[in-house]
């Protein structure tokens, strides 16, 4: 089985496959977070062209969020994945150890985030949609002028 998260976003909607083997506690986070409505309604707070849009904090300020393990949890870092180019989705943190609900998907390869961020999926569709999120004008604190949200998210078990 493969776990997907459909993000319906006011852009399009993006689905991620998550990466259930290699980060199983940030997939389990990640997946639960989105079943119980937790980024429902939320903002992509920081997009910057080249490189990332990230979101997961209810409050709207890149400082919020919590996992569904209490406020934080560590890192699980594979040697097997690399943020090699768009679409890889990983979690945003504040250094080692610090994942609550805030993630980020890749516009472009950033291997300086290797071994610092966990990387636990990528875009199985909808790239086109983050492209053009990577593409909205922002104004101070990378904040998008025009808010971006999550509509709804998602789970789906796929068959491989």
């Amino acid at each position: 089985m493969t776990t997907n998260v459909s993000l319906e976003t006011s852009m399009g909607t993006i689905t991620v496959e998550l990466y259930t083997s290699h980060a199983p506690q940030t997939c389990k986070n990640f997946s639960t977070l989105a079943s119980r409505g937790y980024y429902d309604g939320t903002s992509f707070h920081r997009i910057i062209p080249g490189f990332m849009v990230q979101g997961g904090d209810p409050s709207g300020t890149g400082r919020g969020g919590t996992s569904i393990y209490g406020e934080k949890f560590a890192d699980e870092i594979s040697q097997e994945l690399r943020h090699t180019g768009a679409g890889v989705l990983s979690m945003a943190n504040a250094g080692p150890d610090s994942n609550g609900s805030q993630f980020f998907l890749t516009l472009a390869p950033t291997p300086w985030l290797d071994g610092k961020h966990t990387i636990f999926g990528r875009v199985k569709a909808g790239l086109a949609v983050l492209k053009r999120m990577g593409l909205v004008k922002t104004g101070a604190d990378d904040r998008p002028v025009d808010e971006v949200k999550i509509i709804r998210a998602s789970v789906r078990e796929d068959e491989d």
